[in-house]
């Protein structure tokens, strides 16, 4: 190959340095992207666990809220079967009525403030 043709083949300096300056600047750029890209990974891991512990922790409630209404449920089965009458029956019903709406909105707060608690743990920013 002739000094002439190698010449036309070859890369202006300016055009070279340029190029050069571009494939460095997409390398750091793409470097960049995959290092967010892992952290954003690792932050939903980390977000993942959070709602997974909160998920345990209002399973477990949840059971032991159904076992606590199953217990008085049956509580207030065997106090109707000892009832001496109507009046004490109507009485009985209207205390296992009044006792379980306010454990049932006990519960729901409860069970209210733990999801809120593990949604904001899991949204709030990692270090």
């Amino acid at each position: 190959m002739s000094d002439q043709e190698r010449e036309r083949l070859e890369i202006p300096k300016g055009m070279r340095s340029m190029a050069e300056a571009s494939v460095e600047q997409a390398r750091k750029t793409f470097e960049k992207f995959i290092a967010n890209a892992e952290a954003t990974a690792g932050s939903l891991e980390e977000r993942g666990a959070t709602m997974s512990a909160g998920a345990k922790d209002v399973g477990a409630k949840a059971i032991n809220y159904a076992n606590k209404n199953v217990q008085a449920s049956f509580d207030y089965a065997e106090s109707l079967l000892h009832a001496k009458g109507l009046p004490e029956v109507m009485r009985l019903h209207s205390d296992y009525m009044q006792s379980q709406m306010r454990s049932l909105a006990e519960q729901a707060s409860e069970m209210s403030q733990i999801m809120g608690k593990t949604a904001m743990e899991a949204a709030r920013p990692r270090a």
